[in-house]
């Protein structure tokens, strides 16, 4: 569908949630991320996180990073001298963001869904 659709409508419950490009969908949920290497990521992740940016340490040397783009990174970088072996960008599926705008306009979901969410 991502590769196809250039819009997409989304209805749940009878009503409309979004009507929005697939570029826009998929860059406005969570579970995007950038992911970066780097021999000196401690330090990194200090000037990221003094910047406002969320780190998580995902290796001894490789960091998820939230709240900053790959170009702000990479010239954050470059400015201090640290060497990158890995900067991408990561963005969630066009499933993954369908499930999260949707989950409270489903009317049925698995026992798995009802036990995680604490609901019956």
């Amino acid at each position: 569908m991502a590769v196809t659709a250039d819009r997409l409508i989304i209805i749940g419950r009878g009503r409309l949630i979004a009507q929005t490009t697939v570029e826009d969908f998929l860059s406005t949920g969570s579970g995007g991320f950038v992911r970066v290497r780097s021999p000196q990521a401690s330090a990194l992740a200090a000037l990221l996180t003094a910047q406002g940016a969320t780190v998580t340490r995902q290796a001894e040397r490789t960091l998820a990073i939230t709240g900053a783009t790959s170009d702000a990174i990479g010239e954050l970088a470059k400015a201090n001298g640290l060497t990158l072996t890995e900067l991408s960008a990561h963005q969630a599926s066009l499933e993954e963001r369908y499930m999260e705008l949707t989950r409270d306009s489903t009317d049925h979901r698995t026992a798995a869904a009802v036990l995680a969410s604490g609901r019956n």
